[in-house]
């Protein structure tokens, strides 16, 4: 039993659980607490202007989810925060900024998992450099890993040359915790697309053998490394 304290900053509603959702699974199993935090409400962006009013049964349905999966998962608490879906690029980063180093402060994290800035969601850029500034190296800062992950439907729509390509140096075995993720993944039923979207449940099962291929075992995560202190 490890006992950390850890941390998910994300965009939307199942953004943790496609990202690090194994990895996550994996740190509860380990007695870890975990801790997730999504920032944007997910949904008004199908709208051609935002009206949070006219959304509201969906945006609470959505939110059901998230907290259904994340009881699957194992996380310890689940906040959810009202910044505008797939508009995060109208916001003062500072205002980002302060709401992550206010959870920083309320859980002081030894892990934070987030986006990778590469990905083609303006939402998931905006919260990777956000992070980014709040987890500065200053003294007193709990944040000793610092991991970025891949999100499918996001981070491969990319054009290569356009962002940072995703070229992942840390790998987490999921082999134990897969069947958990992808029951996760379920709950978002809304969110998840049939084969061969990359949003499906196929793709997320091929994705986590090739990862885990690349490094010998059955099923793996990829991320990659922001700042480890050892």
């Amino acid at each position: 039993m490890s006992d950390q304290t850890v941390l998910i900053v994300v965009a939307h509603p199942d953004d943790e659980v496609l990202g690090c959702g194994g990895t996550l699974a994996k740190h509860a199993k380990n007695g870890d607490s975990v801790h997730v935090a999504i920032l944007a409400e997910g949904i008004t962006s199908r709208d051609d202007m935002r009206d949070r009013a006219k959304r509201q049964v969906a945006i609470e349905e959505l939110r059901d989810c998230a907290n259904k999966a994340n009881a699957i998962i194992g996380s310890r608490s689940v906040e959810f925060y009202d910044f505008p879906d797939n508009r995060m690029d109208t916001i003062t980063l500072l205002d980002v900024v302060k709401q992550i180093e206010n959870l920083i402060e309320k859980y002081t994290p030894k892990y934070i998992y987030t986006h990778w800035v590469g990905d083609v969601n303006i939402d998931h850029r905006v919260i990777h450099n956000a992070v980014n500034v709040a987890c500065r190296p200053q003294p007193g800062n709990s944040v000793e890993r610092l991991l970025y992950f891949e999100t499918a439907s996001s981070t491969e729509c990319q054009p290569p040359g356009s962002q940072p390509d995703f070229l992942p140096n840390w790998f987490c075995n999921i082999e134990d915790t897969l069947s958990p993720k992808l029951s996760a993944l379920k709950t978002y039923h809304g969110e998840m697309r049939d084969w061969p979207h990359s949003r499906s449940i196929q793709s997320i099962e091929h994705q986590a053998a090739w990862r885990g291929s690349s490094v010998g075992v059955k099923a793996a995560e990829a991320f990659m490394v922001g700042r480890i202190l050892a």
